[in-house]
């Protein structure tokens, strides 16, 4: 017996978040690193060939004959345009070969790059390690060494190499940053520090290090040394108002409140928009025990068009965390977005929260038109646009799925989801030709990223239409490609056994099938129902019966189809009496076909 289609759920969780947390989001983006763009010089894959890398210093110093030189040098250059050229398997024999003639390091080190790319790491870190310690002068041997250790997880070994380049390289100052950022990895903080003060040295003071010294202090919880650095920087820049905001969070933290809100305010009184400031006094309120000035302030932030929409979520999650325990706190959240949205009007971000909020509270009738204010705001919205359709799915709507996948598709032609629901709901909703046509279109969408099971059962949903439009080859062709892409989709077993032993064809096929599926789920009537009637089919009445019992007991006994050929199995078992009885339960259950009435009045099997 074919199986019906499940609904399918989507779980939204919203996370907490403190009003610390929001003042951090805001600083961190303030916090610019100068060493980053220096990062991705040192980091650069490229190496380059020194003066002395095809051996000259060796000839010249009579360890190795001009002979062999030359030879080794032939196979080298050969080996570089063959690489360039892609042939990389060529390569890796002229520099192996080269190798084998005179151990230098630069076809050594072409060698063990090779390695790397062909997914080697070990050899190629054991390989370039050889090569460093041949010649340390080359700044690019070691660099490459150093992105070897941290692609390996050897953090300690890349720190240490990082070291003894600022000595071998004293003129390379993207060194110090290099190992800044490693130490930064490691969090090893106060080696940052030091690291930092070497910098300062060679390059004098500057807001970044600055700011990054004031980070790592808060870090260790080092108040004074973190308001001393901003106190700096606040002297050295009066008009950056950000560096006043951070004093004034400094100077709150360490309980110099009146002094925090005396910056505050005057910064809010030459900014009044200023987000910072505005959070930061939000943050005194809430310390003072002020709730009424604390939520002014939340009011502002949130009623505030500048404010960015990011930070409005960020304080919405803040109040979300506090509590929804209550119906005040659900009116207080409310009232909280509705601020929010009224205040962005074409924003899409704020909405989608609130829906995702909505909906982990289940109230999905007040996320719905949350979520289409997202779409008309933005059609290529995918987020909004699924968590729609898994409302639709859960409420069963299938006119609702169709109206949501239809442009979905249109807008977003390679989510595969949204070809999945509109051919489920074009197959509730009997219209089946465009079931047909909206597989083959998803079908096109299909490549090697796509699941074998999701492919598998759009041939299963094209098998069970075509098998509805009474196509029956290519319903069985379908299932067959099912199978080809995933042979254990127990649904495409089940239906494709039981269409066989319908047309009482290729039943060995159809036992071995419907024998997998209920392998698979021993308990599920459908396909207890299913295995019974291809052994019936196959005249096998005795085991019949055992399986048609077993479907029986697992709920089929609410099935008119079941229990219909419960009568019919038991007729062939001997039990003509229980077999009306099975019969005239089946009519009472709805089955009401001209064959299982003749089955009643005349009181025997008839197969039409």
């Amino acid at each position: 017996m074919k199986p019906k289609e499940e609904k399918v759920a989507l779980d939204i969780q919203v996370t907490s978040e403190t009003m610390q947390d929001v003042k951090n989001e805001i600083v961190n983006k303030y916090n610019v690193f100068l060493w980053i763009a220096l990062l991705f010089f040192f980091y650069y894959p490229g190496a380059l060939i020194a003066k002395d890398a095809l051996g000259y210093k060796e000839i010249k110093m009579g360890l190795v004959s001009t002979e062999l030189q030359q030879k080794h040098d032939y196979f080298y250059l050969e080996g570089l345009n063959q690489k360039f050229k892609g042939n990389y398997d060529v390569a890796y024999d002229l520099f192996s070969y080269c190798t084998s003639l005179v151990k230098q390091p630069a076809a050594m080190y072409e060698l063990a790059m090779l390695e790397a790319q062909m997914g080697d790491f070990d050899k190629a870190l054991q390989g370039i390690e050889q090569v460093v310690a041949m010649d340390s002068t080359n700044y690019w041997y070691a660099q490459t060494l150093v992105g070897l250790y941290q692609q390996q997880g050897k953090q300690e070994e890349a720190i240490q190499l990082t070291e003894n380049m600022i000595e071998w390289f004293p003129e390379k100052m993207d060194m110090l940053f290099a190992l800044l950022d490693l130490y930064n990895q490691s969090e090893s903080y106060d080696k940052m520090l030091l690291v930092l003060d070497r910098l300062e040295d060679k390059l004098g003071k500057s807001e970044q290090m600055s700011m990054e010294k004031f980070r790592i202090y808060l870090q260790f919880e080092d108040e004074e040394k973190a308001l001393a650095e901003i106190e700096a920087l606040v002297s050295e820049y009066p008009s950056d108002l950000r560096y006043k905001v951070l004093l004034g969070d400094v100077l709150l933290q360490i309980g110099k409140k009146e002094e925090a809100y005396s910056i505050y305010e005057k910064v809010i009184t030459e900014e009044p928009s200023n987000v910072m400031a505005l959070l930061s006094l939000a943050t005194y309120y809430e310390q003072e025990g002020n709730s009424e000035k604390y939520d002014e302030q939340i009011d502002l932030l949130l009623g505030n068009e500048k404010v960015l929409p990011e930070i409005k979520i960020s304080i919405l999650r803040m109040i979300i965390s506090k509590g929804d325990t209550s119906e005040a706190d659900s009116l207080n959240i409310a009232n909280a977005f509705d601020k929010a949205l009224q205040a962005n009007l074409e924003e899409e971000q704020i909405p989608l929260f609130y829906a995702q909020y909505l909906l982990s509270k289940k109230d999905n009738q007040k996320a719905k038109p949350l979520l289409r204010k997202v779409l008309h705001i933005n059609p290529l919205n995918k987020a909004a646009r699924m968590m729609l359709l898994g409302v639709a799915v859960q409420d069963n709507d299938f006119e609702e799925v169709i109206n949501i996948c239809e442009p979905g598709i249109i807008a977003t032609p390679e989510t595969i989801e949204f070809y999945f629901y509109l051919a489920i709901a074009y197959n509730q909703s009997n219209r089946l030709e465009e079931t047909i046509d909206v597989i083959k279109k998803a079908l096109q969408q299909v490549d090697e990223s796509t699941p074998k099971e999701v492919t598998s059962d759009f041939y299963s949903i094209m098998g069970d239409v075509y098998h509805q439009l009474n196509q029956i080859e290519k319903s069985f062709a379908a299932y067959d490609s099912a199978l080809i892409y995933f042979d254990e989709n127990i649904s495409v077993l089940n239906n494709y056994a039981y269409f066989l032993s319908v047309e009482n064809r290729e039943l060995d096929k159809a036992e071995e099938m419907s024998y997998k599926a209920i392998k698979a789920e021993p308990k599920n009537s459908t396909f207890l129902d299913t295995y019974a009637w291809i052994l019936f089919q196959k005249k096998n009445y005795v085991e019949a019966k055992i399986y048609i019992d077993d479907a029986y007991k697992n709920g089929g006994d609410k099935n008119d189809v079941v229990v219909e050929h419960c009568g019919d199995i038991y007729f062939f078992n001997g039990d003509k009496e229980q077999a009306v009885e099975f019969w005239k339960e089946a009519e009472e259950l709805g089955g009401d076909s001209k064959l299982l009435k003749k089955k009643i009045k005349k009181k025997k099997y008839f197969t039409k």
